[in-house]
């Protein structure tokens, strides 16, 4: 006796050949598809009582309000941001579990704290990715160039971003004026020399 073959099933998508972007503001994307799909999944992951239609509905408003500030520029950022929102609040959610036990439940309260900080990490792991894709991964670094001539001494910052390595060069408009030499030279003696006099 042989098995009937499952139906296959063909879905039939479309997707808008001319994109609005109007709720970019919250997922990222130029389709509003991905956008009110990422939105509706971040509302029904915050630690509320879904069933409460006016706790939810607070929640959700202000988790957007949220991600509407942080100004997702792609989806990836909108995940992440996404992503920000459900684990900060799942961390706070478990710290106000854990101060609401009574002190004699000492083990759960532990549990709870744990729980909220293992999501905190997260969240700042989470910041850490957002603020590296933002930037595209490129390191900013400050070069501080320090002369000293006797009492004369010039200090100058220059910050250096991704290529722009042409810049770590010295830029001074007047260059410092020559003071005349130490006359009282000083040998050096190397380690365990005596010093000959």
């Amino acid at each position: 006796m042989r098995k009937k073959r499952p139906a296959k099933r063909i879905r039939k998508i479309a997707i808008d050949p001319n994109p609005k972007g109007d709720l970019k503001a919250l997922g990222g994307a130029q389709y509003d598809d991905w956008n009110n799909w990422l939105a509706s999944s971040t509302a029904g992951a915050l630690p509320v009582n879904q069933n409460d239609e006016d706790s939810a509905t607070q929640a959700t408003v202000a988790a957007y309000s949220g991600m509407i500030d942080m100004k997702p520029a792609d989806p990836i950022e909108g995940m992440l941001i996404s992503q920000l929102m459900a684990a900060n609040q799942a961390s706070l959610s478990m710290y106000r579990r854990a101060w609401a036990l009574p002190p004699e439940q000492f083990e759960a309260r532990t549990k709870y704290l744990a729980l909220a900080d293992k999501a905190a990490r997260t969240v700042s792991m989470l910041t850490e990715r957002l603020d590296h894709h933002r930037g595209r991964g490129q390191q900013q670094i400050t070069v501080k160039h320090v002369t000293v001539n006797a009492d004369q001494a010039v200090v100058a910052d220059q910050i250096v971003r991704g290529k722009d390595t042409a810049l770590l060069t010295s830029s001074a408009e007047t260059p410092m004026e020559n003071l005349e030499p130490h006359k009282d030279v000083v040998p050096a003696i190397a380690k365990g020399q005596r010093r000959s006099e």
